[in-house]
């Protein structure tokens, strides 16, 4: 497969062209990818409202009734609920982990066994989260796929 680039004047907006024979699984595994790149969801912090990429954020964690965003060094507060965040981003690489915290799956670095049939899955910024018991059989799945 052969890849090009061509740059194109800051006036034009930016596409993506796919050339293929056919669109089979490789090609929707592509097009899935990129389309899981796009997007952002608000956040607030410090009374201000940010648009934050999906990309970047880590994980999406329910607690006492209030949502909050982990990116890799911040943390903001959204007014949405986690099963808002769930279905709005399981097309994109998020899958839920346990009752409250919904996870990147771009950024799990490792997966191990924790107690009691859990997982502990780090971070690409350190950090490790619990995966429920559960969830790991969905979870292996996806990691598979």
């Amino acid at each position: 497969m052969d890849i090009r680039i061509v740059n194109i004047g800051e006036d034009k907006q930016e596409y993506i062209e796919i050339g293929c024979h056919k669109k089979d699984d490789n090609v929707n595994e592509i097009i899935s990818f990129i389309k899981s790149r796009q997007g952002a969801v608000t956040g607030m912090k410090d009374e201000r409202r940010y648009q934050l990429p999906v990309v970047d954020i880590f994980y999406i964690e329910s607690v006492d009734d209030r949502t909050f965003i982990y990116l890799e060094k911040d943390c903001y507060e959204s007014r949405k609920k986690l099963y808002e965040f769930e279905s709005m981003l399981v097309s994109r690489s998020f899958a839920r982990i346990s009752k409250a915290v919904v996870i990147n799956l771009m950024k799990i670095v490792s997966i191990s066994p924790a107690l009691n049939g859990r997982f502990s899955c780090k971070l690409t910024n350190g950090e490790e989260v619990i995966i429920s018991r559960k969830y790991v059989p969905d979870i292996k799945e996806r990691l598979r796929g």
